[in-house]
């Protein structure tokens, strides 16, 4: 599966854990050689998943969150229903701070964000337990 392939779901967490795993392979992390891979489920049930790509300018790099975001938004989806980030670090694998308003933008507080290795979910928040009182679209009266 590519970064920007969508997949139509018909099951639980276990295909956004199969498709955030498949595309963590394919992470261009030359530097940190730190994969992450996220996939998400919009609001008509389909999967879009996404992996981190490094830059030698580190700055410019992009977050695997990110890009399940845009394929999400590319294939014309507009809320996030869960989502789910896999990684194999010494601790959780969780988005990071920008990641998080990322997903602000598409979700609601009660939003499930799993937190996964390639063996499977280690714990599930939710958007409000890891951003909490966040500034959205509301914030600016839309």
């Amino acid at each position: 599966m590519q970064a920007a392939d969508s997949v139509r779901a018909v099951d639980d967490g276990a295909a956004l854990l199969a498709a955030a795993r498949a595309v963590r392979e394919r992470a261009h992390a030359p530097y940190s050689r730190f994969r992450v891979g996220a996939a998400l489920r919009d609001e008509h049930g389909t999967i879009h998943a996404g992996c981190n790509v490094e830059n030698a300018a580190y700055p410019v790099g992009t977050c695997a969150e990110a890009g399940a975001i845009a394929a999400m938004v590319a294939s014309g989806g507009l809320r996030i229903a869960e989502i789910l980030v896999c990684g194999d670090g010494a601790g959780l694998v969780t988005p990071c701070g920008a990641c998080r308003q990322r997903i602000r933008e598409f979700a609601r507080p009660d939003t499930p964000i799993h937190a996964a290795t390639p063996g499977g979910i280690a714990r599930t928040f939710t958007l409000a337990e890891l951003l909490p009182e966040s500034f959205g679209p509301e914030t600016l009266g839309e």
